[in-house]
């Protein structure tokens, strides 16, 4: 097998996947046969800023150079060849968020990611007029918030986009977007795989009466598909990537996707009836949907899939944050003890410990929210945890309630798809806090009350995803890339699938509706401590 993998990357029969995520940027490349056989990564935190949360273009660079960097040493350690050429190359980044920039390219304001809880005005307005669903983290609300602040940059802006589209856009000189990250920055026509004319119009007559003059049709990025090529590496992208001069210009790169995409990809969930649910940072469940929803619900995002077929998208702020805060302190405590505990095997003992605490968290509750949760209506984060003396505070217990509440926002909203009369033929978990076999499997089923299924590629992320999306390429013109997936990248990997418990469900119902009624303490919170 490693000879294989040794001609793929002497001949370049690679794919090179690289994805901004809320805490690390992760380059993979992956042989002929979809196999990750080289990584790199780096770590990053955004900042709060002037009250807004960013991260700074300096770092963007820096980290995609890093993450390459040590994925090229490993390729060199490995196989003893310097990496100069790739077969194809896909960038994926945090969906929605605000980028703009101006006629010379110049950013305009620092960059608005989607975690900013700043454009409820604008959310509400745009819902209205569009009768259709614009969360507060899309790219169009905070475009249309900026206008209603009368911000001195809205009439400067020539360009807008994501930050998977940046980096795609400095690579190659395209201002291009694959579809489902096109989805997070204004409503897609599902008819003609582009934005929506409609509300395109309507957003026009709105601005009129502020005395601005943009035209979305100028400064929105163009939509791409999967399969379609979307550019190449030019000289100057290839030096922003590798500095040494060792990768060469002209590699074909894939529609950039945001990070829903990826991991839609990476569970091989974008066939219709399936989902995935990808927990990190953030948290969000993908449900390929049939048909529209017969009402417009501000829980429920409506975006699509990377080759633009309808999702329904429950996307919460909020997820491991508080729990790998948590961990940090559980973590300061064995080294006070000067006792010698990996951070992996922290994790694993403390999650298996959540197993035996009561199905309803013995009567604890917990808000993890380091920023605002839209689902619950609340605009800045204030982590909490809560119980009242006849609670039955363990360890269990409250390894227990972290684990649940980091799934609770989501459960709304996976509640009111259910009243649209969704089917769910299947649901993958993604992301690391399925690290661990079976518990966050277990309580994530009892949070949606329906079988999970987790594969082994569980953990590999949205890195692997774009990779392979880049690899889609050179197979668009056969086939689906649902039919890509299903048979040659995931085949007889179906992973294993756990259901839930009558107790569990039972207990989890008892833990949410507390959840529901505690949701006071948190906004509370947010008005008092500061």
């Amino acid at each position: 097998m490693k000879a294989q993998e040794m001609l793929d990357v002497i001949d370049g029969r690679t794919s090179l996947g690289i994805e901004f995520g809320s805490t690390r940027i992760k380059a993979v490349l992956i042989d002929s046969k979809f196999r990750q056989i080289a990584s790199g990564s780096y770590d990053w935190e955004n900042q709060l800023q002037d009250g807004i949360w960013t991260y700074s273009l300096e770092e963007v660079w820096k980290g995609l150079r890093m993450s390459y960097r040590k994925l090229a040493a490993e390729v060199f350690e490995e196989y003893g060849e310097t990496l100069e050429s790739v077969g194809s190359i896909g960038f994926s980044a945090m969906m929605h968020g605000y980028l703009a920039f101006d006629r010379n390219n110049e950013l305009l304001v620092p960059f608005r990611t989607w975690r900013n809880a700043i454009t409820r005005e604008a959310e509400q307005q745009l819902t209205e007029a569009f009768q259709y669903n614009i969360p507060q983290r899309w790219s169009i609300a905070h475009l249309y918030q900026a206008i209603l602040n009368q911000e001195e940059h809205v009439k400067d802006v020539a360009f807008f986009t994501t930050l998977a589209g940046y980096v795609h856009w400095q690579l190659t000189g395209e201002k291009v977007i694959g579809i489902g990250d096109a989805s997070g920055m204004f409503p897609i026509d599902l008819e003609t795989k582009s934005y929506n004319q409609k509300m395109m119009n309507i957003f026009s007559d709105l601005i009129k009466s502020h005395d601005v003059s943009l035209e979305l049709n100028e400064i929105l990025p163009e939509i791409r598909l999967a399969g379609e090529q979307a550019g190449t590496l030019t000289q100057e992208g290839a030096y922003l990537i590798d500095p040494t001069g060792h990768l060469k210009a002209g590699i074909p790169i894939c529609p950039p996707e945001g990070d829903a995409g990826t991991g839609m990809v990476a569970t091989n969930s974008v066939a219709r009836r399936t989902g995935n649910v990808s927990v990190g940072t953030s948290a969000f469940a993908m449900i390929v949907l049939e048909k529209e929803l017969d009402a417009v619900h501000p829980e429920i995002d409506m975006v699509t899939t990377p080759s633009g077929d309808l999702v329904g998208m429950v996307h919460t702020n909020n997820c491991s944050s508080d729990i790998n805060a948590w961990m940090k302190i559980f973590g300061e405590f064995t080294e006070v003890l000067g006792l010698d505990i990996s951070t992996e095997k922290l994790f694993s003992v403390l999650f298996k410990e959540a197993l035996s605490g009561d199905a309803d968290c013995g009567g604890l509750l917990s808000y993890g929210y380091y920023s605002g949760e839209n689902i619950m209506g609340v605009d800045e984060g204030r982590p909490l945890f809560v119980r009242t003396p006849e609670s039955n505070f363990n360890l269990a217990n409250f390894m227990r309630v972290h684990l649940a509440s980091a799934f609770g926002a989501m459960r709304i909203g996976l509640d009111i798809l259910k009243q649209e009369e969704i089917q769910i033929d299947r649901l993958v978990g993604h992301g690391g806090i399925f690290k661990t076999p079976e518990v966050g499997q277990r309580i994530l089923a009892a949070a949606m009350e329906a079988p999970i299924t987790v594969m082994e590629t569980a953990s590999e992320g949205g890195a692997w995803g774009i990779a392979l999306l880049a690899s889609y390429m050179e197979h668009a013109k056969e086939e689906t890339l649902e039919k890509f997936l299903q048979e040659q990248v995931f085949g007889s990997d179906q992973g294993v699938t756990l259901k839930p418990t009558e107790e569990d469900m039972a207990g989890y119902r008892t833990f949410i509706e507390r959840y529901r009624a505690g949701i006071a303490i948190e906004k509370t919170a947010t008005q008092n401590l500061m």
